[in-house]
């Protein structure tokens, strides 16, 4: 292949002693995203070397491309909504593929700097570090550039994804030793260090281009119930996302289409999905059998269709470092996740987006969830051996 020996050609000025060796995990991170690593994990036995794994063609790179394709309806569906909310709002004549046009410029320069900046300091940090370059960036990028309102000012979110990579995860190593979620960290950051820019009506309809007027507002279903209203958005119209939020939260429908992709593909886990919709199902029929109030008279399954509920448990939930590893551990880490999200919603509205603030709780909790689980097993199990020896013990009596 013409590519094949363009890398292969290039690639001794980029390995050691080469002129350009001190960029050689920019290089490494260009081929292996282009090509398959052809390097093998290795063992010696008796005189020969022999691999001591069996490996197939699902590599981290692979699977990070197929969480990026389980995204793309939510992204393509938000980009459109993007123009209908502000055709709508503004009273514009625009048909599909205008609003989309329109949703599609105002989403580009996002992307453009989460990814610049988030892959400048990954970059940075192989280099310093004389390592690979992780492919988990170009999930995390996307991610973060769908979960931010469309009206973010960018050096707000360059300052977010700065500190998402940088606090949040390199200087744990890395990744794969973040315990928190690189995504949910740089909206965190943006929400409690300019929460004007992330929260209220003005923040979630882009003006259209050279508009000089004052900006419309659009309340989300989770801004009406915090101000105490009545929900404008019946729940058709949550379900398939037609309402104002974050860039692409907004359609269930989406963003199922994502989790079925998942889920095939074995990447993420069912058990973390169902037990998030589980907890916040259950709390949320708690809180409707007490119904002090009228947000605690919600119909639970509205939960799942406002804000980043199912955002939040189809792709960051799951995330499979930040999340319980053992199978008993990720059914009480998603419940945990669902049952706080509703809680956090409803018992202090001026968190409305308690998604968020419930998986980085359960970040911090699942190393302990997963260490209980496990001691829970080993004590399980010494139980059973020390019955049997009590048995054998008084045959041989």
């Amino acid at each position: 292949m013409i590519l094949r020996d363009m890398f292969d050609k290039l690639k001794p000025n980029f390995s050691k002693g080469g002129r350009f060796e001190k960029l050689e995990s920019t290089f490494e991170a260009f081929e292996s995203f282009a090509f398959t690593p052809n390097t093998v994990t290795g063992g010696k036995v008796g005189n020969a070397y022999r691999g001591s794994h069996i490996r197939d063609a699902v590599d981290l790179k692979r699977t990070i491309i197929t969480v990026v394709i389980a995204l793309m309806p939510a992204l393509l569906f938000g980009m459109w909504n993007i123009g209908h909310q502000t055709a709508l709002s503004y009273g514009l004549d625009w048909g599909f593929w205008h609003q989309f046009w329109f949703g599609f410029l105002r989403m580009l320069p996002i992307i453009v700097v989460s990814y610049v900046v988030g892959l400048a300091i990954e970059f940075l940090f192989a280099e310093i570090r004389h390592e690979e370059v992780s492919e988990g960036f170009i999930g995390t990028g996307l991610i973060i550039s769908m979960i931010v309102p469309v009206t973010v000012p960018l050096w707000q979110l360059a300052l977010a994804v700065a500190f998402a990579v940088v606090i949040g995860k390199e200087v744990f190593g890395g990744s794969g030793y973040n315990f928190l979620n690189p995504a949910l960290v740089a909206r965190a950051f943006l929400f409690f260090s300019y929460p004007s820019h992330m929260s209220g009506d003005s923040v979630w309809i882009a003006a259209p281009f050279h508009f000089a007027g004052d900006a419309v507002t659009g309340a989300t279903p989770l801004g009406q119930l915090m101000a105490g209203q009545p929900l404008q958005a019946s729940a058709l119209d949550m379900f398939i996302g037609t309402i104002p939020g974050s860039t692409c939260e907004t359609s269930v429908v989406a963003i199922l289409l994502g989790a079925l992709l998942l889920l095939a593909t074995g990447i993420a886990s069912w058990r973390i999905m169902l037990s998030v919709v589980l907890g916040g199902g259950l709390m949320g029929l708690l809180f409707n059998a007490i119904g002090a109030n009228e947000y605690m008279q919600v119909p639970f399954y509205y939960h799942y269709l406002m804000g980043g509920f199912a955002f939040g448990c189809v792709f960051m939930a799951t995330d499979p470092v930040t999340a319980a590893q053992t199978n008993t551990g990720k059914w009480i880490y998603g419940f945990l996740i669902g049952a706080f999200a509703v809680m956090l919603r409803v018992l202090n509205p001026a968190y409305p987006e308690g998604m968020m603030l419930a998986i980085l709780l359960m970040n911090c909790f699942a190393p302990l969830i997963d260490h209980c689980v496990v001691a829970a097993n080993i004590k399980k199990r010494q139980r059973r051996w020390q019955a049997k020896l009590n048995v054998e013990e008084r045959r041989t009596a």
